[in-house]
Formats: structure tokens, C-alpha cells, sequence
């Protein structure tokens, strides 16, 4: 787990780290105003005609939404009706499961090396891999 945060960004600048940082934060931005102005046409669309409901503005769907999100939201932060089988369902097929990077640095330091000296040497020498291979089919 020590590792896991470098091992992703091994290979990445700070500038490149930040860029993603402000990507990511503008990316979220603009899917809130989205949503919120969908939610509000939707709801101007369909409530007013349907149950003689008053009309939205854009901040009241936005809040409508997050509101929603609270209520009805994604893993582990469902309602108080959320049955303890889905949290954990959600938890196991989460992606950012960080459980098993514990066992990183430990394999790492045991069979890691062996497994890419390995490696580079089959990289390396191609001929010697297909050599042994017809050797063993004959």
C-alpha cells in the first residue's frame, strides 16, 4: 500500500499530476451544472403538467440532486434501507479496493526481482524462448 500512490505515478511529472487534478475537478463541474439543468427541464417538462407542481430553478435542481445523491446515492452511502449485503457487495467490487496493495511490497521484495530478471531476459533473448519451444514439441 506504501507504493501504490508512486506506482501509479511513477512516470508522471508534477505539472502532469496537477493538470489531471484541475481536468478532474473541472470534469465534476460541469457534470453538476449538466445534471442540474437536465433535472430541471425535466421536471419543468413533466411535474407541473402531471401533479400541478411548481417549476424549478437551476440552483433548486442542482440542490435536488444532491439531494437525491444523499438519499439515494452509489456505494456505501445509501439510505438508511441500504441492506448491509449491497454495502458490502459495492465494497468488494469497488475499484479502489486498496485491500489486497498491502500484500504489494511484501511480494515485491520476495519474488518481485526474480520475476523481472525473468522477464528482461526473455525480452532480451527472443531466440532462446523459441528455440526451447521447438525443443519441447519434438
Amino acid at each position: 500500500m506504501t507504493n501504490f500512490f508512486t506506482h501509479k505515478f511513477r512516470k508522471k511529472s508534477p505539472i502532469e499530476i496537477v493538470g489531471m487534478i484541475i481536468f478532474g475537478a473541472i470534469a465534476i463541474a460541469g457534470l453538476v451544472i449538466l445534471f442540474g439543468f437536465v433535472i430541471m427541464w425535466l421536471w419543468n417538462w413533466l411535474m407541473p403538467d402531471i401533479f400541478g407542481l411548481t417549476t424549478l430553478t437551476y440552483w433548486q435542481a442542482v440542490g435536488l440532486f444532491i439531494l437525491l445523491k444523499i438519499l439515494l446515492g452509489g456505494c456505501g452511502t445509501g439510505g438508511k434501507d441500504a441492506s448491509k449485503s449491497s454495502k458490502h457487495k459495492c465494497k468488494k467490487d469497488s475499484k479502489t479496493d486498496f485491500s489486497k496493495w498491502k500484500y504489494y511490497d511484501k511480494f515485491w521484495r520476495e519474488e518481485g526481482d526474480a520475476y523481472y530478471k525473468e522477464y528482461v531476459e526473455r525480452q532480451t533473448n527472443p531466440s532462446q524462448e523459441n528455440d526451447e519451444s521447438k525443443s519441447d514439441s519434438e
